[in-house]
């Protein structure tokens, strides 16, 4: 899963989002230094990871890709699962995604200093862009692919897929639906479990 659902996921516990947020930019037991709940977030996002990862349904649809994008399937699933969870929101949640997101924006933009180096330059572009509010777009998708591209030098093709979410739009959002219930499920159980006090 991408940026927004990592943050959704967190169920609004603060400490846990901003885990959950820098976890990819955390390596190893490098977490030591963090507080208890931000530690939590890590686990959880990697907790997410993993059971995303090894889902039916999320292999179903990157089977769709994999011809083409070969192992960059993987990233260009977790981004069109934010575009769907974004542009089926209010499917999900009560508060209007434009105050969902403006309030993180704010939030990071307020602590960006105290995170890892990875996470201040993703955060300054999340907030220039409104990266968050904007996955409900297709040309904000575009951009985040695209971008996604360029990191790789072209190598990915990644910039391309934005034919594909177009192509099988449809198709796609069946596979999330199924797969996003599953997963909130799954970290409703997994949050309670990593809040016991023997972690």
């Amino acid at each position: 899963m991408n940026f927004l659902a990592h943050l959704y996921l967190s169920q609004n516990n603060t400490n846990i989002m901003i885990g959950n947020f820098i976890a990819d930019h955390i390596k190893g037991n490098n977490y030591e230094g963090f507080s208890k709940e931000i530690q939590q977030g890590i686990f959880l996002h990697r907790e997410i990871d993993t059971f995303t990862d090894t889902h039916k349904i999320v292999r179903k649809s990157k089977r769709r890709l994999h011809e083409r994008y070969k192992h960059y399937d993987g990233v260009i699933i977790d981004i069109f699962y934010d575009y769907y969870l974004a542009k089926n929101w209010s499917n999900y949640s009560a508060i209007p995604l434009d105050v969902y997101t403006n309030s993180i924006n704010q939030m990071f933009g307020n602590i960006s200093s105290e995170l890892p180096v990875k996470s201040q330059q993703f955060i300054k572009y999340m907030i220039e862009y409104n990266i968050l509010f904007n996955y409900q777009f297709k040309n904000g998708i575009e951009r985040v692919l695209t971008g996604m591209n360029n990191r790789t030098k072209g190598k990915s093709q990644m910039n391309l897929a934005i034919e594909d979410l177009i192509e099988l739009e449809h198709e796609f959002q069946e596979d999330f639906t199924i797969f996003f219930d599953d997963l909130q499920e799954f970290c409703n159980l997994k949050l309670k479990e990593i809040s016991q006090p023997n972690l």
